[in-house]
């Protein structure tokens, strides 16, 4: 049984008479009748009164006829509301991204895209980056904005722009003074990290690595406003972008002499996986958004 065949039962239900419903449906009656009888066979039951070339929905029929418009109405529904969800302008977009974002970027994103898109629809998702990419390879996310972490052959990951990442020391640290250090003046200070399966993460393991020290973590938070409150404390010194709302903590903010103090942000999605128009449109609007973004702008 499909949909097909309930739509042809529907349209002989309707017309009780077999060369018109071929007619309508654009099919040959012998096409019809065998459809029909097949559906009968599948269910079990007769559906139709005949007599001779007279057919007449009996109790049966009439009980399956009112199912059949209720599951073929809702069909329709349904198409409808697919259709709205990927139409170009109106349809919904699934949005992952960092945590760090949400306090400036992604509202000024969403700002933005409402005034050249105002019908457009967004799930929004605020995580860390291993959870957006486990999201994402389940088909429960569309796009994510995250960087650069460690993924799958089948995800496809596109840089939009750069994060420069500042020190941030007590206002009483022996560096405090100084606008520009170099990673070894603070490479063995105790360290507040951002947990592992954090972009952020990775990338400061990642720079340590390249100049030969090892973290020496302190402690470990769960977002970056965490870690400032740590180090405002004189609890240890972080790397972290530039976010919005930083200037409020007691602290220094310090930039690194390094061109590798920095991470990469981009576009994340999963290749060969069908994306409707709806989100090709949001995707070709972002790397527009973004393009010519440096460090520090975001």
């Amino acid at each position: 049984m499909d949909f097909t065949s309930l739509i042809y039962f529907q349209t002989v239900a309707k017309y009780e008479n077999m060369s018109r419903a071929a007619e309508l449906l654009h099919i040959s009656q012998p096409a019809l009748s065998k459809s029909i009888s097949l559906l009968e066979e599948s269910l079990g039951v007769i559906l139709f009164d005949r007599n001779g070339r007279s057919i007449k929905l009996n109790r049966y029929g009439t009980f399956f006829l009112e199912r059949v418009d209720a599951i073929l109405r809702e069909y329709e529904r349904t198409k409808e509301e697919l259709r709205n969800m990927v139409a170009p302008g109106t349809g919904e977009v699934s949005l992952g991204f960092m945590h760090t974002l949400g306090l400036k970027v992604i509202p000024s994103l969403m700002t933005d895209v409402k005034k050249q898109f105002p019908h457009m629809k967004f799930l929004l998702t605020q995580s860390n980056s291993s959870v957006l990419m486990k999201k994402l390879e389940m088909g429960e996310l569309d796009l994510c904005l995250i960087s650069s972490l460690d993924t799958t052959s089948h995800v496809i990951w596109e840089k939009l722009w750069e994060e420069e990442l500042f020190l941030i020391v007590p206002k009483n640290h022996r560096l405090s003074r100084k606008k520009i250090v170099r990673l070894e003046e603070f490479a063995h200070d105790p360290f507040i990290s951002i947990k592992r399966g954090n972009s952020l993460r990775q990338s400061v393991d990642e720079l340590f690595n390249k100049e030969g020290f090892t973290l020496n973590i302190a402690f470990e938070g769960e977002e970056v406003h965490t870690i400032a409150g740590l180090v405002e404390s004189g609890l240890g010194v972080s790397l972290i972008p530039k976010i919005k709302g930083l200037e409020l903590y007691n602290l220094r903010i310090i930039r690194v002499d390094s061109e590798e103090c920095k991470r990469e942000i981009g576009i994340a999605y999963i290749d060969n996986r069908y994306l409707s128009e709806v989100i090709l449109q949001f995707t070709k609007y972002i790397r527009n958004y973004f393009n010519g973004y440096k460090k520090g702008d975001v």
